[in-house]
């Protein structure tokens, strides 16, 4: 995990240790919020205040989407207190998305 952050590095090693997904990309998006309140963490600095995360596990089957976010959410109650500005979501279950993976699935990049 050579050149992640350190916040993105715990909300990755958060997600996979509760949900053990078999897809999971986190990208950080604060470079495109800059200048707006939000991009600014409560310790002053710049940078890891805005992600999107898709997530793909089968801890999701039956789930709604609202269920899938709290449950999220809770994993990541620390990080959204402190630092995480704003969390995009893209969570589902592996009968969602097609064989490679993001078939059905908005694209990150």
């Amino acid at each position: 995990m050579t050149g992640i952050a350190p916040l993105a590095n715990s909300i990755r090693r958060k997600l996979e240790a509760a949900f053990a997904p078999s897809a999971l990309d986190i990208v950080d998006d604060s470079a495109r919020h800059a200048g707006h309140a939000g991009a600014i963490r409560a310790d002053g600095g710049h940078g890891e205040t805005h992600f999107r995360v898709r997530i793909v596990s089968q801890a999701f089957t039956a789930m709604s989407r609202v269920e899938r976010q709290r449950k999220i959410y809770a994993v990541l109650s620390e990080e959204l207190a402190k630092s995480v500005h704003a969390l995009q979501l893209d969570a589902r279950a592996p009968d969602e998305v097609g064989p490679d993976g993001v078939t059905g699935a908005k694209p990150l990049r």
